[in-house]
């Protein structure tokens, strides 16, 4: 059989490489699959022989054997725009590729924006398609993530969502990065300290809120809801959010901001009204983006692990593929704040 195959010039067989090797189907199959119930010395006659061959295992049939694709889903729930403008989703996907690159494992990226998208993905979401899926970036009353966990595929989410606990995520420690935006501020003897709010459909933006106006507490510094705007982490809305700030508040000395492209859109808010930054009015953002570095002045931000954070959800998720018993279902990983000039 293996002289067929060489004189066809077609691609090798599992057969021929247990003929070449001298051994049964079976055999090749199990060594194939990572089965340890084969003698050390098959093992290595089965694995000369594909490499003599140069034998590539049928992913299509390798799947009927193990019930797996060899493929993950990475779901983020934005709009394509917001995808590859922001640091933040670049940095999850370089640490999901990272944690995968030594697998057999494939990753696919889609986005979902509409319930049109929802179903669409849904339905492709099953273990016919992919071994497991990490969703990231969950707004409000999401379905995705409750129809994934009753469904049974394994499934992690970047990020925990309102409402709904999930038995495996990984998040930054929202709160505690935001008192650290906070406690620099006040040392810096800032006392009106305004804030431009995440999306309150989101966890992340509720818990930088909290960290917000935990802050001002600690600082015996008034809670004022004329302090607060609300924007969707983006530059643009940031804009205008900071533009009604300074017209509401003048007195305004300092603006803490839920992302780095938000504090983007107050620095050019401020700058407009012919403020001095830091002189006037200090900014401090969140996210750590390369970006921060490059504004004017460079901004300070709370850095949250965007790589760190795709790692460590592949990981969880190919534990759970695998079976594998993990000790930790949920990781919070802490933030740390990055002081530049802006501050």
């Amino acid at each position: 059989m293996v002289q067929e195959d060489n004189r066809s010039g077609g691609r090798p067989t599992l057969e021929a490489v247990a003929a070449r090797a001298g051994v049964g189907r079976g055999t090749v199959s199990r060594v194939i699959n990572g089965s340890s119930q084969v003698s050390p010395k098959a093992r290595e006659a089965v694995l000369r022989a594909i490499e003599d061959l140069d034998y590539v295992p049928n992913r299509a049939a390798r799947s009927l054997v193990t019930r797996r694709t060899d493929s993950i889903a990475l779901v983020v729930s934005e709009s394509e725009d917001r995808l590859f403008a922001e640091p933040f989703f670049a940095g999850v996907v370089r640490g999901v590729t990272a944690a995968i690159a030594d697998t057999s494992t494939q990753l696919w990226l889609t986005m979902v924006n509409s319930s049109t998208d929802r179903g669409r993905v849904g339905r492709h979401l099953t273990p016919q398609h992919v071994d497991g899926v990490l969703l990231l970036s969950i707004h409000g009353d999401d379905p995705l993530p409750r129809m994934l966990e009753a469904s049974g595929l394994p499934t992690v989410l970047g990020g925990r969502p309102t409402g709904f606990t999930p038995t495996n995520y990984v998040d930054v420690d929202n709160r505690a990065g935001a008192r650290m935006a906070i406690d620099h501020l006040v040392e810096r003897g800032r006392q009106h300290i305004a804030t431009i709010a995440g999306p309150q459909d989101m966890l992340a933006g509720v818990a930088r809120l909290e960290g917000y106006r935990e802050g001002l507490q600690v600082a015996g510094l008034k809670a004022d809801d004329e302090l607060v705007a609300y924007g969707n982490f983006s530059e643009t809305v940031a804009l205008d959010a900071m533009r009604d700030l300074l017209a509401r508040r003048p007195d305004i000395d300092a603006v803490f901001t839920a992302s780095d492209p938000m504090a983007f859109g107050a620095l050019r808010a401020i700058k407009e009204s012919g403020r001095r930054i830091p002189d006037d009015i200090a900014v401090v953002g969140f996210d750590g983006s390369p970006l921060a570095r490059t504004t004017d002045p460079p901004l300070s931000t709370v850095h949250q692990p965007a790589e760190a954070m795709g790692r460590e959800m592949a990981a969880l998720l190919l534990a759970r593929i695998a079976g594998q018993p993990v000790a930790e279902p949920t990781v919070i990983l802490a933030p740390d704040l990055i002081v530049r000039d802006s501050s």
